[in-house]
C-alpha cells in the first residue's frame, strides 16, 4: 500500500463539521485515505516537509464545460449575454470531435489542478454526429492527470428548427440520448467508496431540451442510481421562455418533471424567488454557484447568503471557460466573497464560508460528503498545500481560515494531492510535460477554430 506523510504542517484548515484548525501537525495517508492527523510521525514511502505551509482540503468544482477552453476570449462573444453568446459559440462547437475534447479537457483539468482542484464535475452536452466517445476521451485525459471526476452525459434534443438555440447537427433524439446514457453509466460509473470516476445525466437546459427528455432522463437516472444535473434560473431570458412555453417559472416546470430532490443539483440558480428557495431547502436540491461566469455574462447575483441560511446544498463552479475565461476555484472563492460583500453587506458570506462552499459544499452537492471535502481521518487524501512564504502573503497569513477569500492567491498552489498521490509539486504538474501540452493544445485550437 502506498503511503505519504505530510509533516510539520504549519496550520491545517480541515473544513470538517467542527471547523477544526490544527497547528503544527502531521498527516499520514495510506492507500489513498487519510489515516492519522496528529503530532505523531510515521514511516512512509514519500514525505513532504510542510513547514511554513497551510493545508486545505482539495477544491471540488461542481459545474464546468471543459471543451470551452478552446473558445475563450473570442472577440465576437465578448460583452454578449447568454442566448446570443450561445448562438455564436454553437457554430464553432458543432465541430467538436474526440481529439478536441480530449485535449481541451486535459488542458482545462491541468489548469484546475494547479489551482488546487482535486475533483471536477464537467457538463458536456454537445455531441455532434459521428464525433466518437467524447466522455471516454475526457476520462482518458483525467486518468493521465490523476484527477477525480464527476463527468455528466449532457444532451440536447431541440435545435433551431424546434425553437431551441443549437444547430441541427448537435442535437439527438430522446432515444439516442437515453440509450447512450445507459451505456456510458454501465461503462464508466463507479459506485465504490473513493471512486475516481462517477457519471450523472444532464440535459442541457429548459430551453434546449424537451419535456420528454427531462422526464425520461429523471426516470433513467433513478433506475441507474446516478445523479441529475442541468442549468436553471441562470437568466431572465430563460424565465421568460418557460413562462411563455409552459406557463410556469423554471423551477416549477422542473419540479413537474421530477427534477427536485437530494440527487439533483442545478448550475447557477440566480433567479429563484423566496418560495423557490424554500422548495430547494425542503427537498435538499443543490445549487452550483458560478460567480465569475455570472458576472461575465451579466446574468445576475445568486442569493447565496439566503441559500446558506436555509441549509440548501451549495457548491462552487468555474463554469465554461468561454464565459469565465479562467479555470481557477481560487479565483471563484475570492470573486464570490467580494460579490456578496458588495451585494449583501449586512448578511453576506464570510471568507471562510466561501472556502466551505468550495470544499464540503461541493462534496454535499455531489453526494460525497462522507468521502471528500474535508481533511479528516477516513476520508480520501485530497489535499492542497500552500506556502506562506510568498510576497503576496506577507502580513496576511494570520487568519488562515479566510485567507483564500479575503486576500486571494495570485499564483498556483505548491502541492495538489489526489487520492494520496502527488499530482502537482512545487506548482508544476507531475504526470505530464506542460510545455508539450501547451504546444499540442494550441495547435489543436488553431485547427478547431480554422485559423
Amino acid at each position: 500500500m502506498a503511503t505519504l506523510l505530510i509533516k510539520n504542517v504549519k496550520q491545517l484548515i480541515s473544513c470538517d463539521a467542527e471547523d477544526k484548525l490544527y497547528d503544527s501537525v502531521n498527516i499520514f495517508c495510506e492507500d489513498g485515505l487519510i489515516r492519522d492527523i496528529s503530532k505523531e510521525t510515521h514511516e512512509a514511502d514519500e514525505t513532504i516537509d510542510a513547514t511554513d505551509m497551510l493545508c486545505f482540503p482539495g477544491f471540488i468544482n461542481t459545474h464546468h464545460h471543459l471543451y470551452q477552453i478552446f473558445t475563450r476570449n473570442l472577440p465576437q462573444t465578448q460583452n454578449k449575454e447568454l442566448f446570443e453568446w450561445l448562438r455564436i459559440n454553437y457554430e464553432i462547437w458543432k465541430r467538436l470531435d474526440e481529439d478536441t475534447v480530449y485535449l481541451s479537457s486535459k488542458t482545462g483539468m491541468a489548469e484546475l489542478m494547479k489551482n488546487g482542484c482535486t475533483t471536477v464535475s464537467d457538463h458536456h452536452y454537445v455531441f455532434p454526429k459521428d464525433s466518437g466517445d467524447l466522455i471516454g476521451a475526457q476520462i482518458a485525459a483525467a486518468d493521465e492527470l490523476g484527477i477525480r471526476t464527476h463527468f455528466t452525459r449532457g444532451s440536447m434534443d431541440l435545435s433551431v428548427k424546434d425553437g431551441g438555440l443549437p444547430p441541427d447537427s448537435v442535437v439527438q433524439t430522446v432515444y439516442e440520448i437515453l440509450r447512450d446514457s445507459a451505456v456510458l453509466v454501465e461503462k464508466y460509473h463507479d459506485k465504490s467508496f473513493g471512486a475516481m470516476h462517477r457519471l450523472a445525466l444532464a440535459p442541457c437546459s429548459p430551453f434546449s431540451v424537451s419535456d420528454t427528455l427531462l422526464r425520461e432522463s429523471a426516470k433513467l437516472a433513478r433506475e441507474l442510481g446516478v445523479r441529475l444535473h442541468t442549468h436553471l434560473a441562470e437568466t431572465r431570458d430563460e424565465e421568460d421562455y418557460t413562462l411563455q412555453h409552459f406557463g410556469m417559472r423554471p423551477l416549477e416546470y422542473m419540479e413537474s418533471l421530477g427534477w427536485v430532490g437530494k440527487d439533483v443539483w442545478y448550475a447557477h440558480g440566480i433567479h429563484f424567488n423566496s418560495e423557490e428557495l424554500q422548495l430547494l431547502a425542503d427537498t435538499g436540491t443543490g445549487v452550483c454557484h458560478c460567480p465569475t461566469s455570472n458576472l461575465s455574462l451579466s446574468s445576475g447575483v445568486a442569493r447565496i447568503p439566503e441559500m446558506m441560511a436555509l441549509d440548501i446544498p451549495v457548491g462552487l463552479g468555474v463554469d465554461g471557460c468561454a464565459a469565465n475565461n479562467g479555470m481557477s476555484l481560487l479565483e471563484e472563492i475570492r470573486t464570490g466573497y467580494l460579490m456578496h460583500r458588495l451585494n449583501s453587506p449586512d448578511n453576506g458570506v464570510k471568507g471562510y464560508d466561501m472556502l466551505k462552499l468550495a470544499t464540503m459544499g461541493g462534496a454535499r452537492v455531489l453526494g460525497r460528503e462522507q468521502e471528500i471535502g474535508s481533511v479528516e481521518v477516513g476520508k480520501c487524501a485530497d489535499i492542497i498545500l500552500l506556502s506562506v512564504n510568498r510576497l503576496d502573503l506577507v502580513g496576511a497569513f494570520y487568519d488562515p481560515m479566510s485567507i483564500l477569500a479575503t486576500v486571494g492567491i495570485k499564483g498556483y498552489v505548491d502541492y495538489t494531492i489526489i487520492n494520496g498521490e502527488i499530482t502537482v509539486r512545487d506548482g508544476k504538474l507531475v504526470n505530464l510535460d506542460e510545455e508539450n501540452l501547451i504546444a499540442e493544445a494550441n495547435q489543436e485550437v488553431r485547427e478547431f477554430l480554422q485559423i
